[in-house]
């Protein structure tokens, strides 16, 4: 009699167990196939707003639609949160994905002529490529863009005179910040 309801409240427990399992696990699929339901909208060309408590895979959909919309300044939070994030691959991918929309629009401001604007881009995109390198040194597309964005604007070093003042007729730019579009091999 003992051991049968041992036995009983064993089964029972077990029961119990398990059906908090499949509970726990039905919500999850849910909460997943939601997810994946905004990404694939988001891809196809949707535009959805996204809460600060979604999971990174659907803020990197939303950082991904915006940028290929040269909308930088309303994907910059996200690719501020995802690169302080836990995920390294997501956060190289975004950052990766800022940089190349950066250099996009740079390029666009270039091709009408318009130099002023294509700097802060090109220096912003290289700034994101370095970050991005930082979190994985192998990342060898980072690499190839960050190279093609060097050569458009250079790092050369400032002249720093410590107090000194130049007069007006000597104070001379010695490199132009953007030597040109780079054409081919060097």
């Amino acid at each position: 009699m003992r051991t049968r309801r041992l036995a009983l409240t064993a089964t029972f427990a077990l029961l119990v167990a398990s059906l908090a399992a499949a509970i726990w696990l039905g919500a999850r699929l849910f909460v997943v196939e939601r997810d994946n339901g905004l990404i694939a909208s988001l891809a196809a060309g949707h535009d959805l707003a996204i809460s600060a408590e979604d999971p990174p895979a659907l803020l990197f959909a939303r950082l991904h639609f915006l940028t290929t919309r040269d909308r930088l300044d309303e994907a910059q939070p996200l690719l501020n949160r995802l690169a302080a994030g836990e995920d390294k691959r997501l956060a190289v991918a975004a950052l990766y994905d800022m940089a190349n929309a950066r250099l996009r629009v740079a390029f666009s401001h270039l091709e009408s002529n318009r130099i002023d604007p294509a700097i802060p881009l090109v220096r912003l995109a290289k700034d994101n490529y370095r970050r991005a390198l930082v979190l994985d040194p192998g990342f060898w597309d980072g690499k190839y863009n960050l190279d093609i964005a060097m050569r458009l604007v250079r790092d050369f070093p400032q002249i720093d005179l410590e107090g000194e003042e130049l007069p007006p007729d000597a104070v001379k730019k010695l490199w132009t910040d953007l030597p040109g579009l780079p054409r081919g091999l060097p």
